[in-house]
């Protein structure tokens, strides 16, 4: 459990970015020739919408999108994630009132793509960052990863509570598509979509979630239930979901959800707030059925989904910024967020919302 003796860390704003372009799920299905009956299955189902992507126009003759090749792929993470990556990080900066000139920490999460150097070295000479920057990257945890990166910095501002840290999720699910005619593509390409959400971090809220504690569960022997294998054929990597994963991580929610509370003397019924990843219609479900939530507990994180699919690593913090742009949220209610992904990992945060501080930004 975190100090209590320290300054608190808290979420002071919340920012996200999408690619321009939006499509139905009627649309991506032709785009991208998804015609096996699961995907067309998938396709169909109410819980995903649209969902914005970062696709090649459609050839005019077969209607669908052309392949991309490795090389076009990796382009396209990197141009993407520097375009909606940056564009977060504007956004939320800017409902902060702060530029990234006072950004002490940045820290990136990515599932989608690798670089080297980072996304935060290419963050930092585009947008403008201060030469001091402590910087991280955060690549491979999937979808739970944004806890993970919110975890350190939480910790890092509790110790350095004058200055500045920002969080970014940034993933172009889009530069992982393998098309290929099969059920297992079909399922993830029939799920993801592009996004990019940031958080700045700081000692002082005005009016923003203060980061209480978090707790962490792993379920080791379903390490390879969400995994990327190598495709030779393609020459791609693929992403692989266990169809029974969602009920798997739904039924072990209550694990780490106890933990946490019982350390702070909470339970269940006494939080006002649930932000939960986006990880698909079942995986709502089940938390839900899990935790014993109502429908109105997770209408942001059914929103989200509905909105824009899966978005991997970022899908959280979408989730609370519709709740805090919502206005809902009173001094001294408690929120739990969590994320999921593979490992099998469960990752959690209690936060705590407040009344402005005096001396707060």
């Amino acid at each position: 459990m975190i100090n209590i003796g320290s300054p608190p860390a808290a979420i002071t704003s919340v920012g996200s970015a999408f690619p321009d372009a939006s499509y139905t799920q009627a649309e991506v299905g032709a785009l991208l020739g998804l015609d096996n009956r699961v995907a067309r299955r998938l396709l169909a189902a109410p819980h995903i919408r649209t969902r914005r992507l970062f696709l090649p126009p459609a050839d005019p003759v077969t209607g669908r999108a052309p392949e991309e090749s490795p090389a076009e792929l990796h382009a396209k993470f990197r141009r993407g994630a520097l375009e909606i990556g940056g564009r977060a990080i504007a956004n939320a900066l800017k409902t902060a009132a702060l530029t990234p000139s006072d950004v002490g920490f940045l820290l990136c999460v990515t599932s989608t793509g690798f670089l080297v150097p980072g996304l935060s070295s290419l963050f930092s000479r585009e947008l403008g960052f201060r030469p001091d920057l402590v910087r991280a990257d955060l690549v491979g945890m999937g979808c739970n990863a944004g806890l993970n990166g919110l975890n350190p910095l939480a910790q890092w501002v509790r110790h350095h509570p004058e200055k500045v840290a920002v969080l970014v999720c940034c993933e172009i699910n889009s530069a992982m598509y393998v098309r290929d005619g099969t059920a297992r593509t079909g399922i993830v390409n029939s799920l993801f979509g592009d996004g990019a959400a940031a958080a700045v971090i700081t000692a002082e809220s005005a009016g923003g979630p203060y980061v209480l504690d978090f707790e962490s569960h792993c379920l080791p022997d379903r390490w390879d239930a969400m995994r990327f294998d190598w495709d030779e054929n393609a020459g791609k990597w693929s992403f692989f979901l266990d169809r029974d994963i969602p009920y798997v991580i739904g039924s072990n929610l209550v694990v780490p959800v106890t933990r946490l509370l019982e350390r702070h003397g909470l339970r269940p019924e006494s939080i006002s707030h649930w932000v939960l990843h986006t990880g698909g219609g079942a995986v709502i479900d089940s938390a839900r059925q899990s935790l014993g939530l109502s429908e109105h507990d997770v209408r942001h994180t059914r929103s989200v989904l509905r909105d824009f699919g899966n978005i991997s690593s970022g899908s959280f913090l979408v989730s609370l910024e519709r709740l805090l742009d919502e206005g809902s949220a009173r001094p001294g209610e408690h929120g739990v967020m969590i994320t999921m992904g593979p490992g099998a990992q469960i990752e959690t945060a209690l936060i705590e919302f407040g009344a402005p501080r005096k001396g707060s930004r």
